[in-house]
């Protein structure tokens, strides 16, 4: 099973993997931040109230994406509430996305190829192996917001972090986008596991977004 981070760059590959939708940096780092965090209360690893993001498991998961992000949790001296431990996490974003991409390379999922570009730069692009990996996500969330399909919880967990990012202003016209509207809110009200955290990524997103990265 891929992490959400996994899905979430898979979620913004276009052009059989050849390029990324050009998100804002910030809506990245926090979609990345969440998706960290949703996995670690998924695995039992933390739980949230409406004050704080509680530990209640330090036991690494042998995973480079989340044990950093469970080991400064655990390390944490003091309680610090869903929005403190996403900002933390965002901070990171950078090699989480790297971490990510660079399983899902080792999965065969992607490709990597180095290409020199004219101001000798060099850029990894990321061509598609396995094209059915990158419709599987993005399928499964336009088949939940078009065809009112049953989602999973990991559907809903990414349809909540892309809309609290802003991701779905970037990945539908504007036009798909009004009319998958009441969709989306439906599906934010079945959130159960990670509503503190995802309440959080919209807080920092709408009202003040740290500039750490």
């Amino acid at each position: 099973m891929l992490r959400f981070a996994e899905e979430i760059m898979l979620l913004l590959l276009e052009d059989e993997g050849k390029r990324f939708l050009n998100v804002p940096d910030a809506s990245l780092r926090y979609a990345l931040a969440g998706g960290v965090l949703m996995d670690l209360a998924m695995e039992d690893r933390i739980d949230t109230d409406l004050d704080r993001l509680i530990l209640v498991d330090p036991t690494p998961l042998d995973d480079d994406l989340l044990d950093p992000v469970l080991a400064d949790i655990a390390a944490a001296t003091a309680p610090n509430d869903a929005r403190y431990w996403v900002e933390q996490a965002a901070s990171g974003a950078y090699r989480t996305r790297e971490a990510a991409m660079e399983r899902l390379v080792a999965r065969g999922v992607l490709e990597r190829r180095e290409d020199r570009f004219l101001w000798m730069f060099r850029s990894r692009r990321y061509p598609m192996v396995d094209g059915e990996a990158e419709l599987e996500v993005k399928l499964r969330i336009m088949e939940v917001l078009f065809a009112d399909v049953v989602p999973t919880p990991r559907d809903v967990v990414i349809i909540c972090l892309a809309d609290a990012c802003g991701i779905f202003t970037e990945l539908l016209s504007g036009e798909d986008l009004r009319e998958v509207q009441p969709r989306i809110e439906l599906v934010r009200r079945m959130d159960l596991i990670g509503r503190a955290v995802v309440a959080a990524v919209r807080d920092i997103w709408r009202f003040g977004r740290s500039t750490a990265g």
